[in-house]
């Protein structure tokens, strides 16, 4: 039923290119898109994971602001990261952003993302009240 589904675009050509959403808001339900610290083609953070996870955790606010939630909403996230070793200053970013709300979250090692110079990739889902 595409009455209960919005599609919520942040206008990088990636989601027309691959044909994605930054989000879909169904119904209560957001989901957003793994999210990296790309801006403008730029790494965010480069070599600080901190600061990456920071300004990933800050698109992923605006990107369920846009969708009509707010972080608080927020119930899972999915974290991707290139060097495991970095858990602590990327757990450190995450509890800056989510240590009263506590989503469920999940921390994997993966071999790479699509910049040499990128660290981590976020996913998030977030549920509303209405």
């Amino acid at each position: 039923n595409m009455s209960k589904r919005r599609n919520i675009a942040s206008g990088v050509r990636y989601e027309e290119l691959v044909g994605y959403s930054r989000a879909v808001r169904h119904g209560n339900r957001i989901e957003v898109s793994g999210t990296t610290a790309l801006s403008d083609g730029q790494v965010v953070g480069a070599g600080n994971p901190t600061e990456q996870t920071r300004f990933v955790l800050q698109k992923i606010a605006m990107a369920i602001q846009d969708a009509g939630g707010a972080m608080e909403d927020v119930i899972r996230t999915r974290m991707y990261v290139t060097n495991i070793n970095d858990w602590e200053a990327i757990g450190k970013a995450h509890q800056e952003f989510f240590g009263k709300i506590k989503p469920a979250t999940t921390m994997v090692e993966i071999s790479r993302l699509i910049h040499p110079d990128l660290v981590i990739e976020i996913e998030a889902t977030a549920m509303t009240e209405s």
